[in-house]
C-alpha cells in the first residue's frame, strides 16, 4: 500500500509539474492519455449497441491502441514492434502531425453522431481539445516534448530508430 502511495504522488506530482511548464504539446499529451481512456472504456461499452454504430466502437478501439505507443513513448522500446510502425509512429513525434492525427480521429467520431449519438462523443470532444492543444503548441512555435511522467523529455528521439 505504501508503494501504490509513492507512485500516486509520483505521477500526480509530475502532472501538477507539467501543468506549470505551458507547453502545448506537453498539455497534448496528458489529453492524449485522457483520449485513449476514453477510447478503450467507450469502445468496448458502445460494443453492445445494434447498428453500424458498432463500426465507431471498434475504430474507437484502434484509435485508443494508436494513442497509447503514440503518447506512452517507453511503449515503443519494450513491446515488439515492426520496423514500418516504428517508423509510421516517428512520424509523429512533432505537433503537427499530431493535431492532424487527433483532427482526423474527432473528424471519424463526430462522423459516428451522424450513425447515432452515443458516449463515443466524448471521444471527439477530447481528440478535438488534444488536436487544438497541438495545434496551439505548433502555431506558438513550441518545441515538441513529452511528459518526465510519462516518458520523459527527449526520450522519444532515443527511443526510435
Amino acid at each position: 500500500m505504501e508503494a501504490a502511495k509513492i507512485v500516486w504522488r509520483g505521477i500526480t506530482s509530475g502532472f501538477l509539474t507539467d501543468l506549470k511548464s505551458r507547453n502545448w504539446s506537453v498539455y497534448g499529451q496528458w489529453l492524449g492519455v485522457a483520449s485513449f481512456i476514453l477510447s478503450i472504456v467507450f469502445g468496448v461499452i458502445n460494443l453492445l449497441h445494434l447498428g453500424l454504430i458498432i463500426i465507431f466502437s471498434i475504430i474507437a478501439l484502434v484509435q485508443g491502441l494508436l494513442i497509447l505507443f503514440l503518447e506512452v513513448p517507453f511503449l515503443l522500446r519494450i513491446c515488439p514492434i515492426t520496423e514500418r510502425f516504428a517508423a509510421f509512429m516517428k512520424f509523429f513525434h512533432q505537433n503537427l502531425p499530431r493535431a492532424g492525427f487527433y483532427a482526423i480521429c474527432a473528424a471519424i467520431q463526430w462522423g459516428g453522431i451522424g450513425v447515432q449519438a452515443t458516449s463515443l462523443i466524448a471521444c471527439a470532444a477530447v481528440y478535438t481539445v488534444t488536436a487544438f492543444s497541438y495545434l496551439m503548441a505548433y502555431i506558438s512555435k513550441q518545441e515538441f516534448m513529452t511528459s518526465a511522467t510519462l516518458g520523459g523529455d527527449g526520450v522519444v528521439r532515443e527511443m526510435l530508430p
